[in-house]
Order: C-alpha cells, then structure tokens, then sequence
C-alpha cells in the first residue's frame, strides 16, 4: 500500500505547478491557463493508477507527467534542470549536437503514446544497473518485466525530482535510440546536470539505466 503521506492528487498538482513555475507554459507558446487546461485532463489517470504506489524516494517516483519535445524542445528543458539543492542549470554535452537531437526516438518496443504529454509510472533510476553495459541493462530490465525511459523521460524525472540525479547514482535513457551505438543518458558535471551520450556496449561504474512501468497513458 501506499504511504499515508503521499497523495497521487497532490503529486500531480506538484508537478503541474513545478512546469508552470518553471515557464514552461511561455516556451510551449501558451498561457498559463492554456496549458494547465492542456495537461490537466491526465490526472484522473495518475490518481487511479498511482494512489497505491509507493511514495518517492530519492531514486524511484510512482509516475512522472511527462512533456516531450512536440511541446517544448529539449535544449530548452535541459536548462531547467538542476541538482538537488543547487542553481545551475543543466547543459547539452558537447559531443552531443543539438543537430543530432531529433534523431533520438523511442525504441520500439516502447509504446509512447503521441502527444504534447502522457503519464509514465513507477519510474526508477536503475541503481542496479551500474557498471553495467546499457545492452545487457536492456536485457535484464525486459526479463522483469520493466522498459528503458527516453530523452523526454528523463528529463521529466530529473525536472520534477531533482534527486534523482546524484554523484555515482546518473542514468542512461536507453529508451532513446538514433539506429547506431550511441545511448543517451543524464550525469553531472561541474555541479549541474548534462545531457550526453555513451555506447550501447560500455560500462560505467557511475552509470545505471532508468526503468519504468511498461505502460504509459496518454491524453484521449
């Protein structure tokens, strides 16, 4: 069951007003209301599906309400992220061309729902994962039954639970493939979150691989 001080309402409403607070609504091409009203219809689904979810710790949360690059660009969302406690904002690593951004979609075994944003639950960072390739991460998250998270997921979980992201507990986001070797992943450094990539076969002892709920809702 879940805990007595965690409520999926006020976590949805948390998250909604961290977006707008944020000026997500400006960057969208919307007002306030505009957007609210946009993603607001999503939240009956994350009460219904997440009121019995364990609360968030510091690496695993019962649902992110994504947002993806149809509705704000990823450039501009990774500069919004920041560690726990800290100001500086995230950056695009730069051996990881903004050019080559829009390449990166979901794998297929992945079913994104389309849309300017969708609910994705039950996420976990993948501590577990580390020092492991994100190939053989792949592997062993499917057999339990669990999927990878994308761009666009990872940086709804780092936006809306800053600690998530922390020294030797980053994340790849094996959920986002461009048809070569290349695995995009979140890590630190110089004190802010940066967006870059590492190969599909290597390890890294301070890198895991984020995994999710297999199902993901979507606005009707």
């Amino acid at each position: 069951m879940s805990d007595s001080r965690y409520d999926a309402a006020t976590e949805f409403d948390r998250q909604l007003d961290r977006l707008v607070q944020l000026g997500y609504p400006a960057m969208a091409g919307l007002t306030e209301d505009a957007f609210r009203d946009l993603l607001t219809p999503l939240r009956p689904a994350a009460v219904a599906r997440a009121a019995d979810l364990a609360a968030p710790t510091d690496g695993r949360v019962p649902f992110l309400l994504v947002t993806t690059r149809e509705l704000v660009p990823v450039q501009e969302r990774i500069a919004l992220t920041t560690l726990a406690g800290k100001r500086k904002p995230g950056i695009l690593d730069r051996n990881f061309p903004a050019g080559d951004l829009p390449a990166f979609d979901p794998i297929k075994e992945l079913e994104v729902p389309a849309g300017p944003a969708y609910l994705l639950f039950d996420v976990d960072r993948g501590e577990e994962y580390r020092n492991l390739p994100p190939s053989t991460a792949l592997a062993q998250m499917t057999e339990r039954g669990r999927l990878p998270i994308t761009i666009d997921e990872g940086l709804a979980f780092v936006t809306l639970h800053p600690p998530a992201l922390a020294s030797n507990r980053c994340f790849s986001l094996v959920g986002s493939r461009c048809g070569d070797k290349r695995v995009p992943a979140l890590w630190i450094s110089q004190g802010a979150p940066k967006l870059g990539w590492c190969w599909f076969g290597n390890p890294h002892t301070w890198l895991g691989s984020a995994t999710a709920d297999p199902v993901r809702v979507g606005l009707e």
